[in-house]
């Protein structure tokens, strides 16, 4: 049984990244697709389609390297837990590597990155950051 599914997803995509896969695949929901759909508009995966296999689904997410073979994706972890949440209004939302990085948070608006939340002055679950 999975208790924390974005955990799992993010451990895929780490998984992926390290082995140096030029593509890896998760188990669809909801909250991933956005999740995935954010990853994507900003420039830390190439591409990403969903599978609809009957059941549940699943997401292809093609990983990005530069020429050099280096991963778009240094690092992505998780932040709030099944067993500790963590939340935090627009102002006060951690800058990752000093802007260089993303939150990754859950607000009512839907999942937006922590740039987007202090834009539109929304707080929210921070799930993860990346890097």
């Amino acid at each position: 049984m999975v208790t924390d599914p974005i955990a799992d997803m993010f451990t895929i995509i780490r998984n992926g990244v390290r082995a140096g896969r030029r593509s890896v695949s998760i188990p669809a929901s909801r909250v991933k697709k956005e999740i995935t759909d954010l990853l994507s508009s900003n420039g830390f995966i190439s591409k990403y389609a969903f599978v609809d296999d009957g059941v549940q689904g699943e997401i292809k997410i093609l990983l990005k390297y530069d020429d050099r073979e280096r991963a778009a994706i240094q690092d992505i972890q998780r932040v709030s837990k099944p067993s500790r949440r963590v939340y935090s209004s627009a102002d006060e939302l951690p800058r990752v590597l000093g802007g260089l990085g993303m939150c990754i948070v859950s607000t009512n608006k839907g999942v937006m990155s922590d740039y987007q939340c202090r834009k539109e002055n929304v707080g929210g679950e921070i799930l993860g950051k990346i890097w």
